[in-house]
Formats: structure tokens, C-alpha cells, sequence
């Protein structure tokens, strides 16, 4: 069965999204991951996240396949990138939490909302949150 990564919302350290990038990796690596998440592999936020540790997507992914749980993998990211201070990790759990509300990407999250049936739900008001109800974690 194919299934959608872990939510966004995750924390691995107090930062959101990294648990979701590994998790994608993993369920990639053993044949698992939905399909309509296969062809942005290490783009989107993907990229935005390792660009923001300062690693290389391809790195990341090599070093996740070698096992560790996800703050290992973080900390490893801290060591070979940048470590983030509480400061970096509020900044960008603020932005991330925050992309599609009134932004360059309100476009692509409107064609997304309506993609999916979901252009009804004036609740869905960032990119975070259509993964919450596009994936079933609400309803």
C-alpha cells in the first residue's frame, strides 16, 4: 500500500518538516511512497529544508538510508551543514507554517485545494495545512 509521508507538523528537535523529508526518503526507498509525492523529491520544501541546514539534498538522502533515527540524522545535518540556533529553528517553523497565506504561493495552493476537491474549505489557508487535510490527518 502506498502511503503519504508523516505530517508537517512533526518536530525533530523542535524543527517541523525535517521528520516528514525523512520520512519521504524512507517510504521512497522501500516502494511506499504515494506516488504524487515521488516526482518532488528533494525539491519544494524538500530543498528549501536541506538549503536552510546548509546539506545537499543527495547527501541527506545517502546518510538516511545508512539508518539512525531522525535527531541523529539532524544532528549529523548540524555537523556536516550548519547547526541552527532556537532562533533559525523559530524562524523557519514561523515561515514554514505560514507559506500560501497570502503569498507567492496562494496560487499553487488554490490549484492544489481544487485539484483535490478540497477549493470548499476556506479553513485551508497554507500550504501546512492543505497536507493535513489532502492526507487525511483532517477532515
Amino acid at each position: 500500500m502506498k502511503t503519504a509521508p508523516l505530517s508537517a507538523y512533526q518536530e525533530t528537535l523542535g524543527m517541523i518538516y525535517f521528520a516528514r523529508m525523512l520520512d519521504k526518503i524512507r517510504l521512497h526507498a522501500a516502494g511506499t511512497l504515494r506516488e504524487d509525492f515521488c516526482d518532488n523529491l528533494g525539491s519544494g520544501f524538500d530543498g528549501r529544508c536541506a538549503d536552510f541546514l546548509r546539506v545537499k539534498y543527495d547527501d541527506l538522502a545517502a546518510r538516511v538510508l545508512q539508518g539512525g533515527s531522525d535527531e541523529e540524522i539532524l544532528k549529523w545535518c548540524f555537523e556536516t551543514g550548519r547547526e541552527l540556533t532556537e532562533g533559525d529553528i523559530f524562524i523557519w517553523n514561523n515561515y514554514l507554517k505560514k507559506v500560501g497565506w497570502k503569498d507567492g504561493v496562494s496560487e499553487i495552493l488554490g490549484r492544489r485545494k481544487k485539484e483535490s476537491g478540497l477549493e470548499a474549505r476556506d479553513e485551508i489557508e497554507t500550504m501546512l495545512e492543505y497536507f493535513e487535510y489532502d492526507e487525511g490527518r483532517k477532515s
